[in-house]
């Protein structure tokens, strides 16, 4: 198998072609397939069969289509600005291409990628607006497959939309300064009262309405979204998630967020790494809260992005009472919190009928305490405990828990990168617990699951916490 690569060996593009010639040689289904996909634009069809089948002869003459009912010469594909060679024939289209090549012409040959200058897309049209699909002509099923999956997700309106848009485009270059500003009018626009008026057909009311737009805009202000990043995979961020991130002027992340993740945000947006992490604070919090104060002020739209979700250990509280102080709106985006990855991964009930009713997070510096927290008495009476951030004081948890009555025998789970590909998942119990400060090759986030749900969960695909019981348990095999 050839090493995979990100790199296309296309260029995409969009050809101008109004007002153009566009040659298609054939006379059955592939050449029928090539003439209906050109008159999504408003190119000249030449179509060359001198013998069409008659479906497709209806086509041609039901569409007004210049037709050719002469057999392939070279001298044909003069004029054109692309070719198709679509006759089903290999050798004669082969004999097409090299005509079109001959006179610089870009020429596609079905069914012959090696002898394609370029692919026909999988098209989604919603002129002026349009989406093309393609797989360097590996896989047209796949293409369609995808384009009918974003065609259910476009707005039918969404050209009509554009289309205004257009109209507006020279009054807000005079009116709305470049940047900030002008990105937050189009946000709007493609978003709001105009998009809605466009959508139920009512063209005045949206011209109405994107001039009070072009009006209101004297002052822009900034806005923050504090928002989950989730346990680490990317395809567990939310769809809001996503959706912001491409609104945001800056994104201000931390050291836990992968990077892939942070990438997923607006390609031009600012990036700010406040890596808050052990062994590297390189923002206090109060440094984070000013300049998130900061950056609302100067009229950006700021993502903070948190691993988890924003209100789960994620210290989102402090931040919010600082934005409220300085009067700069925000609002909360979940995200899928770290608990709930890790006990997916072991397929763990985190509550279970007639075993375990009550869930508790804590991080396991809660535990180190003098006094044991009130949640303790729960724990005793069989709740499930999700503890963040407890490698390193395990053993401090199992000891203050089995001191408030949990039977040292109670199963627990551990998980290290929850979701993620290098994911690595420990079993064992309480009493195995202390061994997780010697696991030294543990180097990400670690989730402790504790309880009798715990039982219940799939250890087929993890490893006992107690190294020496693998060998103990080898020995008993042999």
């Amino acid at each position: 198998m050839p090493p995979r690569t990100e790199q296309l060996s296309i260029f995409p593009a969009f050809f101008r072609v109004e007002g153009r010639t566009a040659a298609v040689f054939g006379n059955g289904d592939e050449a029928f397939a090539k003439v209906r996909l050109l008159l999504n634009t408003q190119v000249r069809i030449i179509a060359h069969a001198d013998r069409p089948e008659a479906d497709y002869h209806a086509f041609l003459i039901a569409n007004r289509i210049d037709t050719v009912r002469e057999a392939f010469a070279p001298e044909q594909v003069e004029g054109a600005v692309l070719v198709f060679a679509a006759t089903g024939d290999a050798e004669r289209d082969r004999r097409i291409v090299d005509a079109a090549r001959a006179a610089k012409i870009p020429a596609n040959a079905v069914d012959q990628p090696d002898y394609c200058d370029f692919f026909t897309p999988a098209l989604v049209n919603r002129a002026p607006v349009a989406v093309a699909i393609g797989t360097e002509g590996a896989g047209p099923v796949l293409a369609q497959m995808i384009r009918a999956q974003i065609d259910q997700l476009l707005s039918p309106s969404l050209g009509r939309l554009a289309a205004l848009a257009t109209s507006y485009r020279e009054a807000v270059e005079h009116l709305v300064p470049r940047g900030i500003s002008r990105r937050i009018f189009w946000r709007r626009f493609f978003s709001g009262p105009v998009a809605d008026a466009v959508a139920n057909g009512n063209l005045p009311q949206a011209r109405r309405s994107a001039n009070g737009l072009l009006r209101s805009l004297d002052r822009v202000e900034g806005h923050v979204w504090l928002v989950g990043a989730g346990p680490g995979a990317e395809d567990l961020l939310t769809l809001r998630a996503q959706r912001v991130m491409m609104e945001a002027d800056v994104i201000v992340y931390d050291a836990l967020v992968p990077q892939a993740i942070v990438d997923m945000g607006r390609r031009d947006a600012e990036r700010l790494s406040v890596g808050k992490r052990k062994g590297c604070h390189s923002k206090s919090q109060e440094e984070i809260n000013d300049l998130l104060v900061d950056l609302g002020r100067q009229g950006k739209r700021v993502v903070r992005l948190k691993s988890g979700d924003p209100l789960v250990y994620g210290r989102a509280g402090e931040e919010m009472a600082a934005l409220r102080a300085a009067g700069i709106s925000y609002e909360i985006v979940p995200g899928i919190t770290s608990a709930f990855a890790a006990a997916a991964d072991f397929e763990l009930p985190l509550t279970l009928r007639g075993v375990a009713s009550s869930l508790v997070f804590t991080t396991g510096h809660d535990l180190t305490g003098d006094v044991l927290p009130d949640w303790a008495s729960l724990a005793v009476s069989g709740a499930t405990i999700a503890v963040y951030m407890g490698r390193t004081v395990a053993a401090s948890v199992a000891e203050r828990l089995m001191q408030a009555g949990i039977p040292a025998e109670t199963t627990v789970a551990v998980i290290e990168n929850a979701s993620r590909a290098d994911r690595r998942l420990l079993h064992g119990t309480l009493r195995d617990l202390p061994d997780l400060q010697h696991r030294d090759e543990l180097t990400g986030p670690v989730m402790v699951i504790i309880g009798d749900a715990v039982a219940g969960a799939n250890f087929e695909l993890s490893e006992p916490l107690v190294r020496e019981r693998i060998r103990f348990d080898e020995l008993a095999r042999s």
